[in-house]
């Protein structure tokens, strides 16, 4: 069986092996692959495994061995699953490999926007604390979190993750989710939107991206948030409309954000968000630890043999 991967480089480049997927077929893989590429990448290869690369009908259509697609990621958008479903290719997806990396990460957002660490950790090698005539200095507000309300949008595995990491540091854990579960009122409240908007002091956005989640995140839905909230997306960029993101953390309305995800990746140098105040982005990395990418890779050679033995799992064409 020839197994192709389209775009390994972001999953592995290079701390981790690809000897699971080599034990299964003839493995090839490119580190990227332009779209104009794709089919001819493909080529006559029964597996296709994919990150970002899009595999779309017309790449499906002109490559007629395909019988089985890995997309190494959560989301899948960029496969058209219904394009496969209609040749009986199963689209098989990772569904739970980084819960504890991405609430991990939140709550590094948030530390970093209330003691600004790695600011003053530069300051300090540039010559700031041995010049200073003073015991210590800070150059941002420093704030403690312990007793301030964090409202969870989507209550999910990473959101209670999260809701339990936040309750180990003192906040109160509030949360709104469309399906409400015992398990989560053990972490937290359940609230509705605007309650939660109204009384948590930082928000933390862990919802899909739907139609109806798309610009959640919004002028106004930010006028009914607290004066000086803190914002954290580690979900979707597109949950936010980030114009309206930047002009409230310029007028002061949100007091940070700490953004691991925007509307189009990479950022675009005309990305409001890039000159707003206060605003902290990082480059989608929330899920790219060491161990959540082995435990994702362990599960994309797990689903492929589930696929070469006559059965499925985690196919979302189903």
């Amino acid at each position: 069986m020839k197994i192709v991967v389209l775009d390994g480089y972001t999953l592995n480049p290079g701390d981790l092996s690809w000897d699971g997927f080599e034990k299964l077929g003839t493995l090839i893989v490119h580190d990227r692959t332009s779209a104009d590429k794709v089919a001819e990448r493909i080529g006559d290869a029964e597996v296709v495994i994919t990150n970002k690369t899009p595999v779309t009908k017309e790449s499906i259509d002109a490559c007629p061995n395909i019988k089985y697609i890995g997309v190494l990621a959560t989301g899948y958008n960029v496969v058209d699953i219904d394009a496969a479903k209609a040749k009986g290719i199963p689209v098989s997806n990772i569904p739970t490999y980084g819960t504890m990396a991405v609430a991990q990460f939140v709550m590094a957002l948030l530390l970093e926007i209330c003691h600004n660490v790695g600011a003053h950790s530069r300051a300090v090698h540039e010559g700031r604390w041995v010049s200073s005539e003073d015991f210590c200095f800070w150059d941002y507000p420093l704030m403690e979190i312990s007793g301030k309300t964090i409202g969870l949008i989507g209550f999910g595995r990473i959101g209670q993750a999260t809701g339990k990491a936040a309750a180990a540091l003192g906040m109160n854990v509030i949360a709104c989710d469309e399906y409400e579960s015992e398990e989560g009122r053990k972490i937290g409240q359940y609230v509705t939107m605007d309650e939660l908007l109204a009384k948590a002091d930082v928000i933390s956005l862990h919802a899909p991206l739907l139609p109806s989640t798309q610009g959640l995140i919004n002028k106004d839905t930010i006028a009914k948030m607290k004066d000086g909230a803190i914002l954290i997306n580690t979900a979707r960029g597109p949950i936010i409309n980030e114009q309206d993101v930047a002009d409230a953390l310029n007028s002061g309305k949100l007091y940070a954000a700490g953004l691991d995800v925007v509307s189009i990746e990479p950022i675009k140098a005309d990305n409001p968000l890039l000159k707003a105040k206060n605003c902290y982005i990082t480059p989608h990395i929330a899920w790219a630890p060491t161990e959540a990418r082995t435990r994702l890779m362990d599960i994309a050679v797990d689903n492929l043999k589930a696929f070469m033995d006559g059965k499925v799992a985690n196919v979302v064409n189903g």
